[in-house]
């Protein structure tokens, strides 16, 4: 995402207490009557798609109303990609009405209730409410921003910002569309400082210990995109609204559409800063994290404490990086598995350590490290529980103005313990070569001095 120009300090900030003007544009009922036509109408199509499981009526809403709440065994990708997407329409409708992350937050929330009470006639689903109704909101603001980001910054027409800010963020496309003048105005970004960059190349298998699966071991043409939105160190630049830092990552694979989906951003939190060298910000974060290797998947939607600070060692190397620690809750399976062992759900402790070093505007190295401990505390399937790891480790060298290569090698772990089963260890691993286009911000590194 390359974007040039400055920010205008003429926007309204719909993140914030709104103007009386504002508050003019700024509509509850518009949002809420097109979550509820946005279900009515995926209802429809999924009824014609897969039949009786969507042929809703009204006796099928009064047992959902009074049934109790349940962990469904829908297709993975539906639970833990599909749903946060879903969700992430929901947010994106009441966010480009006006409405601010909180408000916004809970519109997602009532309207994956109102799916699994109405949309389907299978019992409502505890997980996918939490996939929809919590992660759709951090996914769904992530989307927001980037989309809003385009159509304050981004280079090219005004037909080509709208259309990429709708590609990105399909709801907030449909209401510029048909409300133009209504919901036109633009999210003031404040001018944060970022870093964005498109990856595109092929890896190899290094390392495959397949446990359970019947998978064969793949190589890989691999499409990816990063953004780190309201990185600290920026002068004027505060955290008053959530989201005001992000993290967000997908990776596109030949061997399983999306490799990867993660997003992070600071919920609640204050910006500091040690000396005249590091600046930081600190407080509760949001996160939710689809991760999928040929061998198996995790996804988790959490909360955790952390940091993301920047410390310049010296005028042109730069150490940025985040710490996490929290609670999730999580599912994870095998891929082409021979047991049945999709469909574990728990609560899940877990943690994430990135750092890069910058290089002045000529390199970077990034590592990344990821850890998920998936308990049989209030889940469901087969008692047991997983240890997985990720680490992630690339070199990304500039050659000509925004142009460059990286080298990645990517490693990922899971180690599972059933009761009815022996234990189970499966090792993937790759290395690959990747065309890198970086914004114009390059490396995204700071000096505040």
């Amino acid at each position: 995402m390359a974007c040039a120009a400055l920010a205008d300090p003429g926007l309204p900030d719909l993140g914030s207490s709104a103007s009386p003007a504002e508050a003019r544009r700024k509509s509850y009922a518009i949002p809420a009557a097109e979550i509820a036509g946005f279900d009515f109408l995926l209802n429809r199509i999924d009824r014609q798609l897969y039949g009786r499981e969507y042929a809703v009526s009204p006796s099928t809403i009064g047992r959902n109303l009074r049934s109790s709440w349940v962990v469904d065994n829908d297709t993975y990708k539906i639970n833990q990609l599909l749903h946060p997407y879903q969700g992430s329409m929901y947010h994106g409708f009441a966010r480009s009405a006006g409405l601010d992350f909180w408000e916004s937050f809970g519109y997602t929330f009532a309207g994956s209730a109102m799916w699994e009470i109405a949309g389907e006639n299978t019992p409502p689903s505890k997980n996918d409410q939490i996939a929809s109704g919590i992660a759709g909101s951090f996914l769904g603001e992530s989307l927001f921003r980037m989309a809003s980001l385009v159509l304050e910054k981004g280079n090219g027409s005004s037909f080509w910002r709208e259309l990429s800010a709708a590609a990105i963020s399909p709801s907030t496309g449909f209401n510029r569309l048909a409300f133009r003048e209504r919901f036109s105005e633009i999210l003031n970004s404040k001018n944060p400082a970022y870093y964005s960059r498109v990856q595109v190349g092929t890896s190899a298998t290094t390392h495959y210990q397949p446990g359970d699966s019947t998978e064969p071991k793949h190589n890989e043409v691999l499409a990816d995109f990063s953004m780190d939105y309201g990185l600290p160190g920026k002068p004027g630049y505060h955290y008053s609204r959530p989201f005001d830092y992000f993290s967000f990552q997908v990776t596109a694979s030949s061997v399983g559409a999306v490799e990867s989906l993660t997003t992070r951003g600071l919920l609640i939190g204050t910006d500091y800063e040690v000396g005249d060298n590091y600046r930081g910000i600190w407080g509760l974060y949001g996160s939710y994290d689809y991760i999928s290797p040929p061998l198996f998947r995790v996804s988790s939607t959490a909360l955790s404490l952390g940091t993301t600070g920047k410390l310049r060692l010296t005028n042109s190397i730069v150490v940025q990086g985040t710490g996490m620690a929290g609670v999730g809750y999580a599912g994870v399976g095998t891929l082409h598995g021979t047991q049945d062992l999709d469909y574990h759900y728990g609560l899940t402790p877990q943690a994430l350590l990135a750092l890069r070093l910058i290089f002045g505007d000529r390199a970077s190295l990034d590592v990344t490290g990821r850890e998920y401990f998936v308990s049989g505390v209030a889940g469901a399937g087969t008692g047991g529980h997983d240890n997985i790891g990720r680490a992630d480790f690339s070199l990304t060298l500039r050659v000509l103005r925004e142009h460059g290569i990286a080298i990645k090698y990517l490693w990922s772990r899971r180690d599972a313990t059933f009761p009815s089963v022996n234990d189970l260890s499966q090792i993937y691993g790759t290395v690959g070569i990747y065309y890198v286009f970086l914004g114009k911000e390059r490396f995204g590194a700071i000096d505040w001095r």
